[in-house]
């Protein structure tokens, strides 16, 4: 005759209902895990800047060097210019001081367009005297930085500038001969979101035009911080 070990049922019992609450628990961890990065992505997606060149039909940008220089930047288009001394004598007096940009500078400048959704906040740039090619970017932490904050806000346009002042500076000549001779030249941009974070590289690329115009050109994007867009 069997006999019911009733003590025994109920560890079993005990133990498939401890299972069974693991088990849904389990899912609900992943499940909030999954919602919880959603719900993440959603927030970072809404912060993301993105720059491109301008359209043709944006407005003329004017921007200033702070050393009296100014450039003026066409929708879709770039500068590169060298500066040159002012003779004195231009309907001022001579106590009137020269406030005219250094002789040798070379200032160069991109219009820009923010794509995304956030405010784009630029870091740095590295400069390349050619059209420059290929599929890897620079280390950021080689990017010269901005000297001064520059920002892009969503959906609208803005700028990047940079000079090269230093003779000394390896890259000055570099800059210059792209510039007077009217040949093509690439700025890597680096830049985030205003949270400091979502870090991307864009190439832009400054091709000659007539009448020492430049047409600007993005040809690659780089996430630093997230995995890369292309598909591998």
């Amino acid at each position: 005759m069997n006999v019911t070990d009733w003590s025994t049922l109920a560890s079993v019992a005990t133990a498939l209902g401890t299972l069974v609450l693991a088990v849904a628990t389990f899912s609900a961890i992943r499940s909030a895990n999954r919602s919880a990065r959603v719900a993440e992505r959603a927030l970072l997606a809404g912060l993301r800047p993105v720059l491109m060149p301008t359209r043709r039909e944006d407005a003329t940008l004017k921007v200033n060097f702070g050393d009296s220089k100014w450039m003026q930047l066409p929708g879709g288009g770039a500068g590169g210019e060298i500066g040159t001394a002012t003779l004195a004598g231009n309907g001022t007096s001579p106590s009137t001081p020269d406030t005219s940009p250094p002789e040798g500078t070379v200032y160069l400048a991109f219009p820009l367009r923010n794509a995304g959704t956030g405010i784009a906040v630029l870091h740095g740039w590295q400069f390349y005297p050619e059209w420059h090619r290929g599929d890897q970017h620079p280390d950021p932490e080689g990017f010269r930085r901005q000297n001064r904050d520059l920002y892009v806000p969503a959906g609208d346009v803005g700028f990047w500038q940079a000079a090269f002042r230093d003779p000394s500076d390896p890259q000055y000549e570099l800059a210059r001969h792209a510039v007077e001779t009217h040949q093509p030249w690439t700025v890597d941009l680096l830049y985030g979101d205003h949270e400091g974070g979502q870090r991307a590289i864009t190439r832009f690329v400054a091709l000659p035009q007539g009448d020492n115009r430049w047409l600007a050109s993005s040809s690659r994007h780089w996430n630093i911080d997230r995995p890369d867009p292309r598909i591998r």
